[in-house]
């Protein structure tokens, strides 16, 4: 076909960012015409132009459908990049999608004279440079990179109406996309022969393997009982929303409660619960999910097989005339689930069904991943909140999301937010994922500083050495980069500056090291940095300082810049002192967990602490032990290079005759300098019981002390850590404030 290219002009909006290009990792698809030349050559000029026009319109509609963005059109090629100027984590899946929407869609619409045209999609994903200011339709030079190139080679060797992924893709999609392995095909240039899958279609949602113990979350496992006992229990329903970010361990959370929290009061309780996919298909899929699972109905039962488990299930909460109208309507529901007011008739009769089965029995719905449905099934949700709150009704709502999902509707969730596994739990999922991988424990060591307290994340590293990672480099794995590069991607513009220009930063992160970064005015990130804290993403150490929530945060926001711009904002930000005082900034922004206060992070370096069980128990010790008959001997071990940031929170151990131990948290910095003790470090701890959740205390790491006596009882000292960088210094710990409606916000 005559080669043209076609350039729509009209541009996405700009973001709000100082840095012009970033490295992002993209999906490209390349989509070509089958016999293209043949079929030019048999047409009249102004048919070739109506046929390259009506193909070009159904690939576009379906690209821009699925959120992708047209690079060009090139002949009877179109190029599309997903993910280029913001990731939601599902870039390869809505290219796939899209990719068999385009197959589809061709299928169904005949073009000029009836010809029926065939194409080959290929689907590749993999790091490119991309212009933020160029992410426009029909834009040349947007991203610069091989797996361009990997895309356009891939739809060579797809066959007409398939779609062709690359590995990466595979994996990226593997449980979304049923996919066909093929035999590895040569691609000039590569060597070995590159492997090849074929997309199959949308997996069908199914419910998620938790096997294996349960690894701390206690105390959120018995908050979350007695809110939802208390809703069955008084008849009054109460909405719970659980809160974390992906890999959090929030599913699991969900899978625990389902199975454990069967009666209440000696009455039975009875579960429903859906998950949402991404993107799904329908509107109110979650919906009928929902419907699916009271009347135990399967994907694979035929019409006449849903009418009966329908009958049996509305037979007895309605009388029979309305168990035969009640019956059609939610068929077609369950099998064209859309907005339509067929539809939505539908949604209503099971809410309906919803509200009698809670009038006979105790129900408990729960909506996993709500963030990826539409809104109409949060309209779904707060009336069936609403008539059961009006009824009296012993229901309860659990719902399930991420940190940025925001109801848009006035909700009456209690939010109750999953933070970090403690530094002990982490070690033991470790552990426990090691040993059933065949992995060696040792491990545990390189392991511990990188998963953040996350256990998604412990779970993909284990995963990565299963698949053949280094464990000498241990690369990020693909999963953690995907849902760690969403988290960046939800930020508005200035504070994804300041997150990206602090991950150029080594240890602490000071206010004015940013703002020379990035070439502010002295205090503009101020703001972005406690919303930052707010969000979770930051832990506060003092007015000047913070540290990364999560090591792989760090690590993809410092790589998401060009390596010239990374050097840039290192050497802006070199001529900023270290922070130098260690004390408590009384303006800090409480992270706010249904009331609950936030909780500031003490120092440990884990270089010199060390990961193995044995060691974090004794440091853990001598934390807790701590006191006016001074610390206890020396725990350390060396290590040769620094350690990533990360925050935990281990179980303390130990006591005074005048305090009980209660749960303190630890994070791991690197090495930023020598500091002298200050008076902060040298209050007296409040007294306090076990079941207190105090805030966490504030510190800094220190140049080893030698082991002093106290000169009185209401002092801290410090022991002897080692030897240089790092230490582990006891502070003073803030006020107990308690957490409302007894909902706490981590493990």
């Amino acid at each position: 076909m005559t080669t043209s290219i076609i350039v729509d002009t009209q541009r996405t909006v700009t973001p709000l960012w100082p840095v012009p290009q970033e490295r992002r990792v993209v999906t490209v698809l390349f989509a070509d015409i089958v016999g293209s030349t043949a079929l030019v050559d048999q047409l009249d000029p102004e048919d070739v132009r109506a046929l390259q026009r009506a193909y070009f319109d159904t690939v576009a509609g379906v690209l821009h459908r699925w959120h992708g963005v047209v690079e060009k059109y090139i002949g009877d090629a179109v190029m599309a990049l997903f993910g280029a100027r913001h990731s939601d984590g599902f870039d390869a899946y809505r290219a796939v999608r899209a990719g068999l929407e385009i197959q589809a869609a061709l299928d169904r619409r005949p073009m000029v004279d009836g010809i029926r045209l065939r194409v080959r999609v290929g689907v590749a994903t993999g790091e490119v440079v991309v212009d933020l200011g160029d992410v426009v339709t029909g834009g040349h030079g947007v991203a610069s990179g091989a797996v361009i190139t990997t895309a356009a080679r891939l739809q060579e060797y797809a066959a007409p109406g398939a779609v062709a992924l690359c590995a990466a893709t595979a994996r990226a999609t593997a449980g979304l996309i049923t996919q066909r392995q093929l035999t590895p095909v040569p691609v000039a240039g590569r060597v070995p022969p590159v492997p090849v899958w074929h997309a199959v279609g949308p997996v069908r949602p199914g419910a998620d393997r938790h096997d294996g113990p349960l690894i701390g979350r206690r105390r959120e496992l018995a908050t979350i009982r007695d809110q939802l006992g208390a809703a069955i229990r008084n008849r009054t329903p109460r909405w719970i929303s659980l809160v974390g970010p992906t890999g959090s361990g929030r599913s699991r959370l969900l899978h625990e409660l389902t199975r454990g929290l069967t009666t209440v009061d000696g009455l039975s309780v009875r579960w429903c619960v859906a998950t949402c996919q991404p993107y799904p298909d329908q509107v109110l899929a979650p919906v009928a999910h929902l419907l699916r699972g009271l009347a135990g109905i399967r994907h694979s039962d035929g019409p006449a097989a849903v009418h009966d488990r329908l009958v049996a299930a509305l037979t007895p909460l309605f009388p029979p005339t309305r168990v035969a109208t009640a019956v059609p309507a939610l068929q077609r529901m369950l099998t064209t689930p859309d907005g339509s007011a067929a539809a939505l008739a539908g949604a209503a009769i099971c809410r309906e069904v919803l509200l009698r089965l809670a009038a006979h029995r105790p129900l408990i719905v729960a909506v996993d991943d709500l963030d990826r449905a539409a809104p109409a099934v949060s309209r779904f949700l707060h009336a069936l909140f609403g008539a059961a709150t009006e009824r009296g009704l012993p229901l309860a709502l659990l719902t399930v999301h991420q940190p940025q999902w925001a109801d848009t509707r006035p909700g009456p969730a209690r939010q109750m937010t999953i933070g970090p596994l403690a530094t002990v739990q982490s070690g033991r999922l470790l552990r426990h994922l090691l040993t059933r991988a065949g992995q060696p424990v040792a491990l545990v060591d390189r392991l511990l500083p990188l998963v953040g307290g996350r256990p998604g994340h412990a779970a993909a590293y284990v995963t990565s050495l299963v698949d053949g990672a280094d464990p000498a480099t241990l690369p990020l794995p693909e999963a953690v980069r995907r849902a760690v590069g969403a988290e960046l991607d939800h930020l508005d513009g200035e504070r994804r500056a300041v997150l990206m220009a602090a991950g150029t930063l080594g240890g602490l992160i000071s206010g004015a090291a940013v703002d020379r970064a990035l070439g502010w005015t002295p205090g503009r990130s101020a703001s972005a940095l406690r919303k930052l804290v707010a969000a979770g993403l930051l832990l506060p150490h003092r007015v000047d300082g913070y540290a990364f929530a999560a090591p792989a945060l760090r690590q993809v926001a410092a790589e998401r810049l060009p390596r010239a711009l990374r050097a840039v904002f290192q050497r802006r930000a070199a001529s900023v002192g270290h922070v130098d005082t260690v004390h408590r900034d009384a303006n800090l922004p409480a992270a706010a967990v249904n009331g609950s206060a936030a909780r500031i992070a003490e120092i440990v370096r884990l270089d010199t602490v060390g990961a193995r069980t044995g060691r974090l128990d004794a440091v853990f010790a001598t934390l807790a032990s701590a006191g006016p008959g001074g610390a206890t001997g020396p725990i350390a071990s060396k290590r040769g290079s620094p350690t990533p940031t990360m925050a935990t929170r281990p179980a303390a151990s130990g006591s005074d005759n005048s305090r009980t131990a209660g749960p303190r948290r630890l994070r791991a910095v690197a090495s930023a300098g020598d500091v002298p003790p200050t008076p902060a470090t040298a209050a007296s701890r409040p007294r306090r019981g076990a079941d207190d959740d105090p805030l966490r205390d504030i510190g800094r790491p220190a140049a080893p002390v030698r082991r002093t006596p106290t000169s009185s009882a209401g002092q801290w000292t410090l022991a002897d850590a080692g030897t240089p960088p790092g230490v582990v210094r006891a502070v003073s710990r803030p006020p107990l404030i308690r957490p409302l409606d007894g909902l706490p916000a981590s493990a």
